[in-house]
């Protein structure tokens, strides 16, 4: 096993690195996987619980059919995962209200036979822990902890080993952030939303709602991590989540709090950031009652997506290839309620939306040269879904 998970690194980074075709080997006929956390434990701030956990479906770009292949009730709330490019390994983050401390859980998947393993799961030294990546060398896990309340280690990055067996090592290093920002009731204090690696590699961005930054961070062969710079966005944006261009030069922020999405300049050097553009992500009259989610890139690089929940649309963006300014494409109807997490298919053919107050991820069409949307009618009806993840 050790040796196949170490095939399946390199594998890993050269599919990331673009060394090799991510399909080679692989028909286009060959079913996604899709990778389904859904709430099973209530939180206050959450409307409702109904999901099972952690579920995987099969999802053919052709028929547009989708089937269950297996689900486990046994990681509490993961609502947020990531997956390895082959679809072999799922970390899991739990985010549970009364934890001072969360936990990120790891899987294995069997795709020949379509079963779910319990691998291990490491704590994560800090509360409500909201997001987590995979190096592009596929060695690593960075894990990103939103933090609410007192007690407990309070740390807002946290960088994990992966064993050979595709399991977690204990935390190899961590920081914390300070700070806070004008919203007295969502930014009394820092708050790491999410965690991007850089499209070069070696540097982790963690986009902080509480203190509205964008933090760099060079991360090291052992897993250390030095501060390369700090990027401020405008006072109570509160960024969210990101998207990178494939070119590596744009970097683009979901702002939950002022419902706007920003596009940025990135200096891989120095990790600095400087802003090229910023548009709202609602009509001005649904500003009030929105909140930003998710943001996704398709392939090219050509389309921005972004999820709002309130206004419950996903805005399409266009990206200008040379300056990385942003154009309003259209507001689509998300297809329920509070669209928290959105997923492209690899091929960009489909985008996928997690409605989590409305039980049922939603299913696009996406027309490759308008970026514009078309709801296939088609949808997989799980409860509370807050997170998707979609490889071939």
């Amino acid at each position: 096993m050790g040796l196949c998970f170490k095939r399946e690194q390199a594998k890993f980074a050269a599919i990331r690195c673009g060394w090799v075709p991510a399909e080679k080997g692989i028909s286009m006929q060959d079913a996604c996987l899709v990778f389904v956390g859904s709430l099973n434990r209530e939180a206050p701030y959450f409307q409702g619980a109904r999901g099972v956990g952690l579920g995987v479906y099969s999802f053919d770009e052709e028929t547009l059919e989708t089937r269950k292949l297996a689900e486990t009730g046994d990681v509490d709330n993961p609502t947020f995962l990531s997956v390895t490019p082959d679809g072999s390994h799922v970390y899991a983050n739990s985010e549970v209200f009364t934890w001072r401390e969360g936990v990120v859980s790891a899987y294995h998947f069997d795709r020949q036979t379509a079963a779910l393993s319990y691998i291990n799961k490491q704590p994560t030294l800090g509360s409500i822990t909201a997001h987590n990546t995979v190096t592009r060398d596929g060695t690593k896990l960075l894990v990103a902890n939103y933090g609410m309340g007192e007690g407990g280690p309070d740390r807002s990055l946290v960088v994990y080993g992966l064993r050979d067996d595709g399991g977690l090592t204990a935390p190899l290093s961590s920081v914390a952030h300070s700070g806070t920002g004008p919203d007295a009731v969502r930014q009394e204090r820092p708050h790491a939303h999410s965690v991007t690696e850089t499209i070069a590699g070696g540097v982790a961005m963690v986009a902080d709602l509480g203190i509205d930054r964008l933090v760099a961070y060079r991360i090291g062969p052992d897993g250390g991590l030095t501060r390369l710079a700090e990027s401020a966005l405008a006072p109570g944006a509160g960024p969210r989540h990101v998207a990178l261009h494939p070119g590596g030069r744009f970097v683009f922020v979901m702002n939950e709090l002022d419902s706007t999405v920003v596009s940025l300049a990135l200096d891989e050097a120095s990790g600095r950031l400087t802003e090229i553009d910023t548009k709202p992500a609602v009509p001005a009259a649904a500003r009030d009652g929105n909140h930003c989610a998710d943001i996704q890139i398709s392939p090219d690089g050509r389309f921005l997506y972004g999820s709002n929940r309130g206004h419950d649309s996903v805005v399409v963006f266009s990206v200008d290839q040379q300056t990385g300014t942003l154009a309003l494409v259209d507001h689509a109807p998300c297809g329920g309620a509070a669209p928290r997490n959105l997923a492209l298919t690899p091929s960009g053919r489909h985008l996928f939306s997690a409605n989590q107050n409305a039980d049922r991820i939603s299913i696009f069409a996406r027309d490759a040269a308008t970026g514009r949307l078309a709801d296939t009618g088609r949808f997989i009806d799980i409860g509370t879904p807050m997170c998707v993840k979609i490889v071939r």
